[in-house]
């Protein structure tokens, strides 16, 4: 496996980008750093990072603009760093890609626990069976299996639903996205069936469910290093 580039941190604001800069290299990170939107464009392309701090105001292309770039150009995890707090940010910056969303003012041992926490995933393509607390889940075999019980009795609308979520760990996904592409068109989909499909979930996988954690304001995400 190709060794991992360095975080790449955007922001125009210098006191905060030089915070963000020490605190992550204080952690063990390699750091750089683009402080516009332009600039923020050729670090991506040149560098490769591993993961990318993105603030939405910025000069030049904004975060938005960045995020839909990158959504089909890099595939890179960007975690949303913004003063933006406002529902309709957060939704649009996960509809573009987004993999997380801290709002400042933050605490720096939680953007690197959330930094931590997404570098610590394994590639997609690498992943054929995962694994998490007691749960095993085989993607070719479309089975969820713990250990005494065997394969769990899922449906394959919750298996769908798990599945969405599980193959996009650290990423709050809103309840229409989860409908949208887990749940078929001709069915029910709206809020209260999400809900119910993912406590549904949550009650067979037992104590691993605790994994699937609500999103307040947005919907759900899984979050915990997968065991290959």
């Amino acid at each position: 496996m190709e060794s991992r580039g360095p975080i790449l941190v955007v922001e125009d604001d210098p006191p905060i980008a030089a915070g963000l800069v020490r605190g992550l290299k204080r952690a063990g990170f390699q750091v750089s750093l683009a402080t516009d939107g332009n600039l923020a464009l050729q670090a991506a392309e040149k560098e490769r990072p591993a993961l990318v701090v993105l603030d939405l105001n910025l000069p030049g292309p904004d975060g938005f603009a960045l995020l839909e770039t990158w959504q089909t150009r890099l595939r890179v995890p960007v975690i949303v760093l913004t003063a933006r707090q406002e529902l309709e940010a957060r939704l649009r910056s996960f509809g573009l890609g987004a993999a997380d969303y801290l709002a400042k003012p933050f605490w720096m041992e939680e953007l690197i626990a959330r930094i931590q926490a997404r570098l610590q995933v394994p590639e997609e393509s690498e992943r054929k069976v995962l694994r998490w607390g007691d749960v095993t889940l085989d993607l070719d075999a479309r089975t969820v299996s713990r250990p005494g019980l065997g394969a769990l009795p899922f449906t394959r609308h919750e298996l769908d639903v798990l599945l969405y979520l599980v193959e996009r760990p650290g990423r709050a996904l809103t309840r229409a996205q989860i409908a949208e592409h887990a749940l078929p068109a001709n069915e029910e989909r709206d809020d209260r069936t999400v809900d119910s499909h993912v406590a549904r979930i949550r009650k067979k996988l037992g104590p691993a469910g605790v994994h699937l954690k609500t999103a307040w304001g947005i919907g759900y995400r899984f979050e915990l290093e997968l065991q290959p």
